[in-house]
């Protein structure tokens, strides 16, 4: 099984990114926000898409894997203790875990997948917590990708 890579792209630009999931042979983008739109130009939902597309890199939004709402009030304000309650509460809920269960069959079928949101760091991120309930379920090892900065 390929490992799962993970990419966020805070204080990246679109290229930057895009160079760092060819490098690792990424061949499917799973984006984990709850919502795909971006101030970042080429962050938005259509325009990454369709520039992975151009790269041959498939692109798909779980969105019950985002961060809900009042998460990511909470992380705006500085509260990461609130934070992980919130999104520890919302993974176990029905549709994040249809969604969950999505994402570990597409890893089990040797996909090169990277997950993608914001955050640049994976351990400030709720992409950690999803790759912790996806260990709980594979044995995929897991690799931080950090695009270059601006």
């Amino acid at each position: 099984m390929p490992p799962l890579f993970t990419i966020g792209y805070e204080q990246a630009k679109p290229a930057a990114v895009l160079r760092e999931l060819k490098r690792a042979k990424v061949k499917l983008v799973v984006d984990t926000r709850a919502v795909a739109a971006s101030r970042r130009p080429g962050f938005s939902k259509r325009q990454l898409a369709a520039t992975l597309d151009e790269a041959g890199i498939g692109y798909i939004h779980l969105q019950k894997l985002g961060t809900p709402a009042e998460g990511r009030q909470a992380a705006r304000g500085g509260d990461l203790d609130a934070l992980w309650r919130i999104y520890d509460k919302h993974i176990k809920m029905p549709e994040a875990q249809a969604a969950l269960a999505e994402l570990i069959a597409l890893i089990k079928s040797g996909k090169r997948i990277a997950l993608l949101c914001y955050c640049r760091d994976p351990k400030a991120c709720h992409r950690d917590r999803i790759v912790t309930n996806v260990k709980k379920r594979t044995r995929v090892k897991v690799e931080d990708l950090i695009p270059a900065l601006f």
